[in-house]
Protein backbone atom coordinates (compact mmCIF):
# COMPACT_ATOMS: atom_id res chain seq x y z
CA UNK A 1 0.00 0.00 0.00
CA UNK A 2 1.36 3.58 -1.19
CA UNK A 3 2.44 5.15 1.85
CA UNK A 4 1.23 8.93 2.23
CA UNK A 5 1.65 11.69 4.69
CA UNK A 6 -0.06 12.96 7.21
CA UNK A 7 -0.68 16.15 4.83
CA UNK A 8 -1.14 14.32 2.10
CA UNK A 9 -4.15 12.39 3.79
CA UNK A 10 -5.24 15.99 4.85
CA UNK A 11 -5.30 17.35 1.74
CA UNK A 12 -7.50 14.43 0.14
CA UNK A 13 -9.94 14.24 2.87
CA UNK A 14 -10.66 18.38 2.04
CA UNK A 15 -10.81 17.81 -1.34
CA UNK A 16 -12.94 15.14 -1.78
CA UNK A 17 -15.03 14.72 1.67
CA UNK A 18 -17.72 16.67 2.77
CA UNK A 19 -16.67 19.32 5.12
CA UNK A 20 -19.06 18.72 8.15
CA UNK A 21 -16.32 18.33 10.78
CA UNK A 22 -13.25 20.20 11.60
CA UNK A 23 -10.62 17.46 13.10
CA UNK A 24 -7.58 19.00 14.70
CA UNK A 25 -5.17 18.77 12.26
CA UNK A 26 -3.44 15.34 13.05
CA UNK A 27 -3.91 11.92 11.22
CA UNK A 28 -4.10 8.78 13.27
CA UNK A 29 -3.03 5.98 10.92
CA UNK A 30 -2.20 3.18 14.72
CA UNK A 31 -3.54 3.21 18.01
CA UNK A 32 -3.21 0.80 20.73
CA UNK A 33 -4.30 0.82 24.51
CA UNK A 34 -4.32 4.78 25.65
CA UNK A 35 -1.62 5.73 22.40
CA UNK A 36 -2.08 6.68 19.09
CA UNK A 37 0.44 7.59 16.47
CA UNK A 38 0.54 9.57 12.99
CA UNK A 39 1.87 8.05 9.59
CA UNK A 40 5.35 10.03 10.84
CA UNK A 41 5.64 7.84 14.35
CA UNK A 42 4.83 11.14 16.25
CA UNK A 43 2.60 9.51 19.31
CA UNK A 44 0.07 11.15 21.00
CA UNK A 45 -2.24 9.93 24.17
CA UNK A 46 -6.18 10.16 23.25
CA UNK A 47 -7.76 12.46 25.34
CA UNK A 48 -11.21 11.41 23.61
CA UNK A 49 -11.51 8.04 22.89
CA UNK A 50 -13.83 8.80 20.24
CA UNK A 51 -15.87 10.52 22.56
CA UNK A 52 -15.82 7.73 24.82
CA UNK A 53 -16.39 5.09 22.14
CA UNK A 54 -12.87 3.20 23.45
CA UNK A 55 -13.50 2.97 27.00
CA UNK A 56 -11.57 -0.42 27.39
CA UNK A 57 -8.55 1.03 24.97
CA UNK A 58 -7.55 1.06 21.85
CA UNK A 59 -7.59 -2.58 20.09
CA UNK A 60 -8.07 -4.43 23.30
CA UNK A 61 -6.38 -7.87 22.84
CA UNK A 62 -9.91 -9.73 23.74
CA UNK A 63 -12.13 -7.60 21.94
CA UNK A 64 -10.26 -7.91 18.65
CA UNK A 65 -9.59 -11.70 19.28
CA UNK A 66 -13.61 -11.91 19.50
CA UNK A 67 -14.07 -10.14 16.31
CA UNK A 68 -11.47 -12.17 14.76
CA UNK A 69 -12.89 -15.22 15.72
CA UNK A 70 -16.60 -14.10 15.18
CA UNK A 71 -15.77 -12.99 11.59
CA UNK A 72 -14.28 -16.63 10.71
CA UNK A 73 -17.39 -18.36 11.87
CA UNK A 74 -20.63 -16.22 10.50
CA UNK A 75 -20.97 -12.30 10.58
CA UNK A 76 -24.71 -11.76 9.41
CA UNK A 77 -28.18 -13.19 9.04
CA UNK A 78 -30.52 -10.45 9.51
CA UNK A 79 -33.40 -10.77 12.08
CA UNK A 80 -35.42 -12.68 9.24
CA UNK A 81 -33.70 -15.54 11.10
CA UNK A 82 -32.45 -16.88 14.34
CA UNK A 83 -28.73 -16.35 15.49
CA UNK A 84 -26.23 -18.13 17.80
CA UNK A 85 -25.02 -15.11 19.31
CA UNK A 86 -27.66 -12.65 19.86
CA UNK A 87 -29.97 -14.70 21.95
CA UNK A 88 -27.15 -15.14 24.47
CA UNK A 89 -25.96 -11.29 23.97
CA UNK A 90 -29.45 -10.35 24.95
CA UNK A 91 -29.44 -12.44 28.05
CA UNK A 92 -26.30 -11.12 29.03
CA UNK A 93 -27.18 -7.26 28.33
CA UNK A 94 -30.59 -7.78 30.01
CA UNK A 95 -29.16 -8.96 33.57
CA UNK A 96 -26.57 -6.49 33.19
CA UNK A 97 -28.68 -3.52 33.08
CA UNK A 98 -30.97 -4.99 35.34
CA UNK A 99 -34.12 -4.78 32.62
CA UNK A 100 -36.46 -7.60 30.71
CA UNK A 101 -35.67 -7.20 27.30
CA UNK A 102 -33.32 -5.66 24.94
CA UNK A 103 -33.57 -4.28 21.95
CA UNK A 104 -30.77 -4.24 19.82
CA UNK A 105 -29.77 -1.51 17.11
CA UNK A 106 -26.21 0.30 15.43
CA UNK A 107 -25.61 3.54 16.17
CA UNK A 108 -26.23 5.63 19.02
CA UNK A 109 -29.09 7.84 17.03
CA UNK A 110 -30.88 4.94 16.18
CA UNK A 111 -31.04 3.67 19.56
CA UNK A 112 -32.35 7.31 21.06
CA UNK A 113 -34.88 6.77 17.82
CA UNK A 114 -36.13 3.36 18.95
CA UNK A 115 -36.33 4.69 22.82
CA UNK A 116 -38.43 7.83 20.99
CA UNK A 117 -40.65 5.44 19.34
CA UNK A 118 -40.60 3.23 22.13
CA UNK A 119 -42.00 5.82 24.27
CA UNK A 120 -44.69 7.09 21.69
CA UNK A 121 -45.58 3.87 21.23
CA UNK A 122 -46.13 2.77 25.28
CA UNK A 123 -48.24 6.15 25.05
CA UNK A 124 -50.82 5.13 22.45
CA UNK A 125 -51.01 1.34 23.86
CA UNK A 126 -50.55 1.54 27.38
CA UNK A 127 -51.12 5.15 28.74
CA UNK A 128 -53.94 5.35 25.91
CA UNK A 129 -52.67 9.11 24.80
CA UNK A 130 -54.71 10.29 22.03
CA UNK A 131 -53.61 9.38 18.47
CA UNK A 132 -51.02 11.14 17.38
CA UNK A 133 -50.39 13.37 20.28
CA UNK A 134 -47.50 12.37 22.38
CA UNK A 135 -45.20 14.64 23.60
CA UNK A 136 -41.47 14.07 25.10
CA UNK A 137 -39.97 16.32 27.23
CA UNK A 138 -36.23 16.70 26.42
CA UNK A 139 -33.34 19.64 27.52
CA UNK A 140 -31.99 22.62 26.89
CA UNK A 141 -27.95 21.99 25.52
CA UNK A 142 -28.71 18.30 24.49
CA UNK A 143 -27.07 16.02 22.33
CA UNK A 144 -28.72 13.09 21.46
CA UNK A 145 -27.72 12.74 17.50
CA UNK A 146 -27.99 14.04 14.54
CA UNK A 147 -31.47 12.29 12.66
CA UNK A 148 -33.93 14.54 11.07
CA UNK A 149 -36.39 13.74 13.91
CA UNK A 150 -33.42 14.30 16.95
CA UNK A 151 -32.41 17.89 15.42
CA UNK A 152 -35.70 18.98 15.42
CA UNK A 153 -35.45 19.11 19.53
CA UNK A 154 -31.65 20.00 19.47
CA UNK A 155 -30.85 24.05 20.84
CA UNK A 156 -27.38 24.18 19.23
CA UNK A 157 -27.24 26.02 16.32
CA UNK A 158 -25.19 24.39 13.89
CA UNK A 159 -26.80 20.94 14.82
CA UNK A 160 -30.32 22.16 14.22
CA UNK A 161 -30.68 25.41 12.21
CA UNK A 162 -31.63 24.58 8.26
CA UNK A 163 -33.31 21.40 8.79
CA UNK A 164 -37.15 21.85 8.56
CA UNK A 165 -39.70 21.37 8.84
CA UNK A 166 -38.67 19.94 12.49
CA UNK A 167 -40.36 16.84 14.21
CA UNK A 168 -43.70 17.64 16.58
CA UNK A 169 -43.83 15.98 19.64
CA UNK A 170 -41.00 17.76 21.75
CA UNK A 171 -41.20 19.90 24.88
CA UNK A 172 -37.49 21.36 25.85
CA UNK A 173 -36.36 22.49 29.15
CA UNK A 174 -34.33 23.77 30.86
CA UNK A 175 -31.54 21.42 32.22
CA UNK A 176 -31.59 20.72 36.19
CA UNK A 177 -34.30 22.40 36.82
CA UNK A 178 -37.35 20.05 38.09
CA UNK A 179 -39.44 22.61 38.64
CA UNK A 180 -39.48 22.98 34.90
CA UNK A 181 -40.24 19.58 34.24
CA UNK A 182 -43.34 19.42 36.50
CA UNK A 183 -44.55 22.34 35.12
CA UNK A 184 -44.02 20.80 31.42
CA UNK A 185 -45.79 17.50 32.10
CA UNK A 186 -49.58 17.45 30.49
CA UNK A 187 -51.85 14.78 30.04
CA UNK A 188 -49.90 13.62 26.95
CA UNK A 189 -46.96 13.87 28.15
CA UNK A 190 -45.27 10.17 27.38
CA UNK A 191 -41.70 10.13 28.19
CA UNK A 192 -38.64 12.25 29.95
CA UNK A 193 -35.64 11.96 27.64
CA UNK A 194 -32.39 13.10 29.74
CA UNK A 195 -28.37 12.37 29.77
CA UNK A 196 -27.00 12.19 33.49
CA UNK A 197 -24.58 14.31 32.72
CA UNK A 198 -24.31 16.57 29.16
CA UNK A 199 -21.29 15.70 27.69
CA UNK A 200 -21.62 17.31 24.52
CA UNK A 201 -22.95 20.89 26.18
CA UNK A 202 -19.07 20.46 27.90
CA UNK A 203 -19.70 18.18 30.46
CA UNK A 204 -22.57 19.63 33.07
CA UNK A 205 -23.08 17.80 35.60
CA UNK A 206 -26.82 18.50 37.64
CA UNK A 207 -27.36 18.94 40.80
CA UNK A 208 -27.18 15.60 43.27
CA UNK A 209 -31.04 14.61 43.39
CA UNK A 210 -31.67 15.68 39.70
CA UNK A 211 -32.18 12.29 38.45
CA UNK A 212 -33.97 11.29 41.47
CA UNK A 213 -36.51 14.26 40.76
CA UNK A 214 -37.17 12.92 37.28
CA UNK A 215 -37.80 9.56 38.35
CA UNK A 216 -40.21 10.63 40.82
CA UNK A 217 -42.00 13.01 38.43
CA UNK A 218 -42.30 10.23 35.94
CA UNK A 219 -43.99 8.05 38.23
CA UNK A 220 -46.34 10.58 39.76
CA UNK A 221 -47.70 11.57 35.99
CA UNK A 222 -47.52 7.56 34.68
CA UNK A 223 -44.39 8.71 32.37
CA UNK A 224 -41.51 7.01 31.27
CA UNK A 225 -38.17 7.96 31.85
CA UNK A 226 -35.40 7.41 29.59
CA UNK A 227 -31.55 7.63 30.15
CA UNK A 228 -29.12 8.12 27.35
CA UNK A 229 -26.32 6.66 28.53
CA UNK A 230 -24.37 6.77 25.30
CA UNK A 231 -21.58 8.70 26.18
CA UNK A 232 -21.82 7.93 29.85
CA UNK A 233 -22.75 4.34 30.24
CA UNK A 234 -20.22 1.21 30.53
CA UNK A 235 -17.75 2.80 33.43
CA UNK A 236 -16.59 6.34 32.09
CA UNK A 237 -18.31 7.97 34.76
CA UNK A 238 -16.84 5.46 37.53
CA UNK A 239 -20.11 3.52 37.71
CA UNK A 240 -21.07 1.08 35.13
CA UNK A 241 -24.09 3.28 34.21
CA UNK A 242 -23.76 7.11 35.01
CA UNK A 243 -27.21 6.60 36.64
CA UNK A 244 -26.27 4.46 39.00
CA UNK A 245 -24.85 7.64 40.90
CA UNK A 246 -28.65 8.35 42.24
CA UNK A 247 -31.36 5.95 43.33
CA UNK A 248 -33.51 6.51 40.11
CA UNK A 249 -35.05 3.33 38.39
CA UNK A 250 -35.09 4.54 34.82
CA UNK A 251 -37.48 3.23 32.40
CA UNK A 252 -35.22 2.81 29.17
CA UNK A 253 -31.57 2.68 29.38
CA UNK A 254 -30.13 3.92 25.74
CA UNK A 255 -26.62 2.13 25.22
CA UNK A 256 -24.31 2.46 22.25
CA UNK A 257 -20.44 4.01 21.72
CA UNK A 258 -18.63 1.89 24.29
CA UNK A 259 -20.62 -0.88 23.72
CA UNK A 260 -18.84 -1.91 20.82
CA UNK A 261 -15.52 -1.62 22.09
CA UNK A 262 -13.95 0.90 20.12
CA UNK A 263 -14.19 -1.81 17.04
CA UNK A 264 -17.64 -2.28 16.26
CA UNK A 265 -20.86 0.07 15.81
CA UNK A 266 -23.16 -1.07 18.64
CA UNK A 267 -26.41 0.16 20.09
CA UNK A 268 -29.21 -1.17 22.03
CA UNK A 269 -32.30 -0.16 24.38
CA UNK A 270 -32.87 -1.49 27.76
CA UNK A 271 -36.89 -2.05 29.11
CA UNK A 272 -39.15 -3.95 30.64
CA UNK A 273 -41.33 -6.09 29.03
CA UNK A 274 -44.18 -3.88 29.86
CA UNK A 275 -42.78 -1.41 27.82
CA UNK A 276 -40.66 -3.16 24.94
CA UNK A 277 -43.73 -5.37 24.85
CA UNK A 278 -45.16 -2.78 22.82
CA UNK A 279 -43.19 -3.66 19.87
CA UNK A 280 -44.34 -6.48 17.77
CA UNK A 281 -42.94 -8.35 14.60
CA UNK A 282 -42.72 -5.66 11.86
CA UNK A 283 -43.35 -2.70 13.85
CA UNK A 284 -39.47 -2.01 13.95
CA UNK A 285 -35.91 -3.22 13.35
CA UNK A 286 -32.84 -3.00 11.41
CA UNK A 287 -30.83 -5.16 9.03
CA UNK A 288 -27.68 -5.09 11.56
CA UNK A 289 -28.90 -4.65 14.52
CA UNK A 290 -28.32 -8.03 16.21
CA UNK A 291 -25.64 -9.39 14.00
CA UNK A 292 -23.37 -12.13 15.07
CA UNK A 293 -20.17 -10.42 14.65
CA UNK A 294 -21.60 -7.17 16.50
CA UNK A 295 -22.91 -9.43 19.44
CA UNK A 296 -19.73 -11.13 19.78
CA UNK A 297 -17.69 -8.10 19.86
CA UNK A 298 -20.46 -6.48 22.18
CA UNK A 299 -19.81 -9.64 24.45
CA UNK A 300 -16.49 -9.29 24.93
CA UNK A 301 -16.54 -5.37 25.36
CA UNK A 302 -18.35 -6.05 28.59
CA UNK A 303 -16.79 -8.78 29.94
CA UNK A 304 -13.26 -6.27 29.51
CA UNK A 305 -15.27 -3.80 31.48
CA UNK A 306 -16.17 -6.45 33.99
CA UNK A 307 -12.89 -8.16 34.54
CA UNK A 308 -10.89 -5.33 34.71
CA UNK A 309 -13.05 -3.54 36.99
CA UNK A 310 -12.65 -0.40 34.36
CA UNK A 311 -16.12 1.46 36.60
CA UNK A 312 -13.53 1.43 39.64
CA UNK A 313 -10.75 2.66 37.47
CA UNK A 314 -12.32 5.22 36.42
CA UNK A 315 -13.60 6.48 39.83
CA UNK A 316 -10.06 6.60 40.86
CA UNK A 317 -8.31 7.74 37.94
CA UNK A 318 -10.69 10.26 37.33
CA UNK A 319 -10.42 11.88 40.93
CA UNK A 320 -6.89 11.82 40.73
CA UNK A 321 -7.21 13.63 37.34
CA UNK A 322 -9.50 16.07 38.45
CA UNK A 323 -7.31 16.85 41.73
CA UNK A 324 -4.33 17.24 39.53
CA UNK A 325 -6.20 20.05 36.84
CA UNK A 326 -7.58 21.84 40.32
CA UNK A 327 -4.40 22.11 41.25
CA UNK A 328 -3.46 23.77 38.28
CA UNK A 329 -6.36 25.87 38.23
CA UNK A 330 -5.25 27.53 41.56
CA UNK A 331 -2.21 28.65 39.59
CA UNK A 332 -3.62 29.27 36.46
CA UNK A 333 -5.80 32.86 35.22
CA UNK A 334 -6.91 30.30 32.02
CA UNK A 335 -9.31 27.86 33.80
CA UNK A 336 -12.64 28.60 35.41
CA UNK A 337 -13.59 25.44 36.65
CA UNK A 338 -13.01 21.56 36.23
CA UNK A 339 -16.19 19.49 36.48
CA UNK A 340 -17.29 16.06 35.51
CA UNK A 341 -17.49 12.87 37.38
CA UNK A 342 -15.09 9.74 37.11
CA UNK A 343 -13.20 10.08 33.50
CA UNK A 344 -15.32 12.18 31.90
CA UNK A 345 -13.97 15.74 32.95
CA UNK A 346 -14.44 19.52 31.08
CA UNK A 347 -12.02 22.20 31.62
CA UNK A 348 -13.94 25.57 31.64
CA UNK A 349 -11.65 28.20 30.36
CA UNK A 350 -11.85 32.18 31.50
CA UNK A 351 -13.11 34.04 28.13
CA UNK A 352 -10.57 36.33 28.36
CA UNK A 353 -8.05 33.62 28.24
CA UNK A 354 -9.13 32.74 24.11
CA UNK A 355 -10.96 30.31 22.92
CA UNK A 356 -10.28 26.80 23.28
CA UNK A 357 -9.52 25.62 20.40
CA UNK A 358 -6.09 27.14 20.34
CA UNK A 359 -5.42 25.31 23.49
CA UNK A 360 -6.03 22.03 21.81
CA UNK A 361 -3.80 22.42 18.82
CA UNK A 362 -0.78 23.89 21.54
CA UNK A 363 -1.80 20.45 23.58
CA UNK A 364 -1.88 18.80 20.20
CA UNK A 365 1.75 19.75 19.44
CA UNK A 366 2.59 18.03 23.02
CA UNK A 367 1.60 14.74 22.79
CA UNK A 368 -2.11 15.39 24.27
CA UNK A 369 -5.22 14.79 21.51
CA UNK A 370 -8.32 16.29 23.71
CA UNK A 371 -11.29 18.48 21.60
CA UNK A 372 -12.31 21.75 22.48
CA UNK A 373 -16.64 22.00 23.10
CA UNK A 374 -18.67 24.93 22.53
CA UNK A 375 -15.86 27.12 22.44
CA UNK A 376 -14.63 27.87 26.01
CA UNK A 377 -14.47 24.05 27.10
CA UNK A 378 -11.82 21.27 26.77
CA UNK A 379 -13.05 17.92 27.38
CA UNK A 380 -10.49 15.72 28.62
CA UNK A 381 -11.87 11.52 28.31
CA UNK A 382 -9.04 8.75 27.93
CA UNK A 383 -9.87 5.96 27.84
CA UNK A 384 -10.34 4.06 31.53
CA UNK A 385 -7.03 2.00 31.25
CA UNK A 386 -4.91 5.03 31.38
CA UNK A 387 -2.50 5.04 34.61
CA UNK A 388 -1.54 7.18 37.21
CA UNK A 389 2.00 7.68 35.82
CA UNK A 390 0.34 8.60 32.02
CA UNK A 391 -1.97 11.11 34.07
CA UNK A 392 1.42 12.58 35.33
CA UNK A 393 3.05 12.29 32.09
CA UNK A 394 -0.15 14.18 30.69
CA UNK A 395 -0.78 17.11 33.20
CA UNK A 396 3.25 18.33 32.96
CA UNK A 397 2.07 18.97 29.30
CA UNK A 398 -1.49 20.32 30.18
CA UNK A 399 0.37 22.56 32.79
CA UNK A 400 2.55 23.73 29.87
CA UNK A 401 -0.29 24.81 27.82
CA UNK A 402 -2.97 25.96 30.77
CA UNK A 403 -0.50 27.23 33.39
Amino acid sequence: MEKYTSQQLMDIEHKYGAHNYHPLEVVISRAEGIWVEDPEGRRYIDMLSAYSAVNQGHRHPAIIQALKDQADILTLTSRAFFNDRWPLFAEKLAKLTGKEMVLPMNTGAEAVETAIKTMRKWGYLVKKVEADKADIIVFSENFHGRTTTIVSFSTDPDGHDLYGPYTPGFTVVAYNDLAAVEKAVHKNTVGIMVEPIQGEAGVVVPDEGFLKGLGAIARKHNVLLAVDEIQTGFCRTGRLFAYQYEDVDPDIIIMGKALGGGVFPVSAIAADQEVLGVFKPGTHGSTFGGNPLACAVATASIDVLLNENLAERSAEMGAYFMERLRDLQKRSSKIKRVRGKGLLIGVVLHEAAGKARKYTTALKEKGLLCKETHDWIIRFAPPLVITRADIDFAMEKVAEVLG
